[in-house]
């Protein structure tokens, strides 16, 4: 399985996903859309489902759905698979739809974490789900894998339990839980899975389910890499490193020589014992005056001749006896307890680094975690991660046959999902193609690297053009038009380390901070080249790029930078600078706005070459760690220098097991070593504060004019209250009631009736709607994009679900 043309050379021990024998089930053959019902399973000829998934988005039967990818991947393998999509959790019924699996039940909340996908950053309920037909909220439970796995238990208590998706991922250990504000415990614990399936699970769940069919017991499968479970005790034949403190070995005071007299001892410390020192003194001088002898041998001189014995190392001997690092695949870290890290930031900080040194498929070792005390205590116990796809077995997941479409069960009277029923994450992604996975960026409040790893999986251009003519041919309402070709980075595919041995002892969180690694190929030839083939494709007119950018990483090849600005943006291109000053910067491990001056200047150049009018449209976050009030005033600044008026304002959302997160709960930086004394870090909280760094994004917003307002005055920069061009705000003041309307309106929060509000009413600033065939983007005052598909856009084109940045 190991092509040719793979990015990664990690040496593969794993076997093949197609290497293994199909499951007798297979006769019964393909399903046009894995069953959701029992009708649907009368139709194919079942009886049974061998597993069932349940998950907490509809289903769509598309490669960019964790639940079609898994459901597929395991139907290829021959076995029955049947979905339960966002079923209703207050009671164990609806989990009974299909009946019992004869295997397991596989879990997931969905493509989204589910507290994310309800919560706003300023933790207000969400009244949409893009991931639900119709867009509306409140399809699925909070902490829907945890709902759903203890409904499964309660449906049928012998059936195993695997968990999966990125919420299963994201709280692997304890973890802090924004929504509670306080440490929650693993999720394995508190779901009660039987496994717990962490990464992209195509190679786990394979293996995990043919064991099963083997009829091998749950309990025993603990050698799978990149799962989780219960276990009692660390059996025989591991390693364990402890790692539970981060306190340093106090003074270590010399073992007392037992022939020692006190005053010996005193003079060894620098000190002296009065009365033995007399009592001797007196004995000397009456040894000396009654015996001349004495007094001349105490007189002598030392014998030059004697002299000390001195001690050699023995050649032969050397290296006996010195301790030897235990074998890596044999280690087992133990990182502080729950319990511990639930009462100690600190320790919870350190648990957080080390977990991410460990991420590394090559080098990395188990770890294992303590939940509870006593009677109760057991330990939670991480695999190492699971061993990245080849380029072959990319082709195999992406080429099962998807349907392309939400299930028919969505569809509206007229048999469309265009209309009330229309699930928007589909939208997005309907006539886009994932061409890679992982992301080696390290942002640390992006939770891709957490899921999905550091090394790049790639497909095959054969593949990918397979897939551009499968839309093309094949999916309704395709107008020519491409909405993306990326990932969850636009410009990573077939990136990756220059030496295979380098990459497999790689610790760094980083292969492009603070500076783009010395051993990292970034080459954008194989890009390039599958730009120009698709674009040749007959009924193919415009190929957008919708995913975000590197463009630290872009300026390396300018190629294919003037390719991609020339044939590959619709009038606007979406990057994250996320902040211009150093502080919040180096807490995001993101590069220096040099970056982005330098990427602007060649897009500007080759648009200019091309004859079009095109915008970059930075992306920034608000309140991120580390960040100052005199941080945000700058960015503000700039903004204004440089005619930006944000419209949408990112603010940081804590998820779990971000390392931006860890600094946010702890105070600390985890990016270094973790001490007591280590370095603290700036942490935005409270709603005053974090609606003040809002304000700066949105400094043209006459609402938040007061508050900017009193905050220049109390920063001593009253001189950037004015009238004139140079000033960041007017002194002027026009009626308006304070409130908050975003590109979300469903979202948007009006500000509470105060004492004044009665006195003076205030006139709401009416919202002003995009013209039909304009697109309300980030930014005001931009012309519409262009999507070449030769009609009005409702949204802005690109931006998989899947790949989804968490901020």
């Amino acid at each position: 399985m190991n092509a040719p043309v793979d990015v990664s050379f990690f040496a593969r021990a794993a076997k093949p996903l197609t290497s293994y024998r199909k499951y007798w089930a297979a006769r019964f053959g393909t399903a046009k859309f894995l069953p959701t019902s029992r009708q649907e399973m009368e139709a194919l000829g079942w009886d049974s489902c061998d597993i069932v998934i349940v998950t907490g988005d509809a289903y769509v039967d598309h490669p960019s759905f964790g639940m079609a990818v898994i459901g597929r991947m395991l139907e290829a393998q021959g076995f029955r698979v049947g979905i339960i999509a966002q079923p209703d959790w207050q009671s164990a019924e609806p989990f009974k739809a299909l009946g019992k699996p004869n295997l397991f039940f596989g879990v997931t909340a969905g493509n989204m974490d589910s507290m994310i996908n309800r919560y706003t950053a300023d933790r207000k309920i969400r009244s949409d789900d893009a991931y639900t037909p119709g867009d509306v909220g409140g399809s699925r439970p909070d902490r829907a894998a945890i709902v759903y796995s203890q409904r499964c238990k309660e449906a049928w208590n012998d059936v195993p339990i695997v968990l999966g998706g990125i919420e299963g991922s994201l709280r692997r250990i304890a973890h802090y839980d924004y929504w509670q504000d306080k440490v929650r415990r693993s999720i394995v614990v508190d779901s009660k899975c039987d496994l717990l399936l962490y990464g992209n699970a195509e190679r786990a769940i394979v293996e995990i389910a043919h064991r099963l069919a083997a009829r091998e017991p749950v309990h025993q499968i603990d050698d799978v890499r990149g799962t989780a479970y219960v276990r009692r005790e660390t059996p025989e034949g591991w390693f364990e490193i402890d790692s539970t403190s981060v306190d340093e070995p106090g003074r270590v005071e010399a073992h007392v020589n037992p022939y020692l007299m006190v005053s010996d001892q005193a003079k060894a410390n620098g000190a002296s014992c009065a009365r033995e020192d007399e009592a001797e003194a007196v004995a000397k001088a009456a040894e000396v005056a009654g015996s001349p002898a004495a007094a001349a041998a105490a007189a002598a001189v030392v014998n030059p001749a004697i002299k000390p014995l001195q001690f050699v190392p023995n050649p032969a001997l050397q290296g006996r006896g010195k301790t030897k690092v235990p074998p890596r695949d044999r280690s087992v870290i133990r990182l502080p307890s729950y319990e511990q890290v639930r009462a100690d930031p600190v320790l919870y900080a350190h648990a957080n680094r080390v977990l991410h040194l460990e991420t590394n498929p090559g080098n990395a070792r188990a770890l294992v975690q303590a939940h509870g005390e006593g009677t109760t205590a057991r330990d939670v116990w991480i695999n190492p991660p699971p061993i990245p796809l080849t380029t072959a077995e990319m082709d195999h997941v992406f080429d099962l046959p998807y349907a392309r479409s939400p299930h028919p069960r969505y569809a509206d009277e007229n048999g469309s999902h265009d209309g009330a029923t229309k699930i928007p994450a589909w939208e997005m992604i309907r006539f886009s193609v994932n061409i890679m996975r992982g992301c080696f960026g390290g942002c640390t409040f992006c939770s891709i690297t957490e899921h999905e790893g550091r090394i790049i999986q790639s497909r095959s251009e054969d593949s990918i053009i397979k897939e551009v003519e499968a839309i093309r041919d094949s999916v309704k309402g395709v107008t020519g038009t491409n909405s993306d070709r990326g990932g969850p980075t636009a410009n990573m595919y077939r990136i990756g380390c220059k030496s295979p041995e380098i990459e497999a002892a790689c610790r760094k969180p980083s292969c492009v901070y603070p500076g783009i690694c010395q051993n990292l190929n970034t080459n954008h030839d194989p890009l390039i080249k599958i730009y120009r083939r698709a674009r040749a494709l007959r009924g193919i007119k415009k190929i957008l790029i919708g995913s975000g950018l590197r463009y630290d990483l872009a300026v390396q090849s300018p190629e294919y930078v003037k390719e991609l600005v020339q044939h590959h943006v619709g009038g606007y291109l979406k990057i994250a600078p996320e902040h211009t000053e150093q502080g919040p910067l180096s807490k995001m491990m993101k590069p220096g706005i040099g970056s982005y001056d330098k990427f602007k200047q060649m897009f500007e150049k080759y648009s200019a070459e091309a004859g079009k009018k095109q915008y970059l449209i930075p992306y920034f976050i608000a309140a991120h760690p580390g960040t100052s009030d005199e941080d945000m005033m700058n960015l503000a600044i700039w903004l204004k220098k440089n005619g930006f008026r944000a419209d949408q304002v990112q603010t940081f959302y804590p998820s779990p097991m971000a390392t931006a997160t860890t600094m946010y709960h702890s105070n600390r930086n985890p990016l270094r070593k973790i001490t007591r004394e280590s370095e603290t870090v700036d942490i935005v909280r409270g709603e005053k504060r974090r609606r003040l760094h809002k304000a700066f994004l949105r400094y043209h917003d006459a609402n938040n004019w007061p508050l900017l307002r009193e905050a220049l005055k109390a920063m001593g920069r009253a001189d950037l209250i004015g009238n004139g061009k140079h000033h960041l705000i007017p002194t002027w003041q026009p009626l308006t009631d304070g409130g908050y309307t975003s590109a979300r309106r469903k979202n948007s929060t009006s500000a509470p009736a105060t004492k004044t509000a009665k006195a003076a009413p205030s006139v709401k600033l009416p919202m002003v709607k995009p013209s039909k065939g304009r697109i309300l983007t980030q930014h005001t005052g931009l012309p519409p994009r262009d999507t070449g598909s030769g009609r009005p856009s409702a949204k802005p084109a690109g931006g998989k679900p899947s790949a989804r940045k968490v901020r």
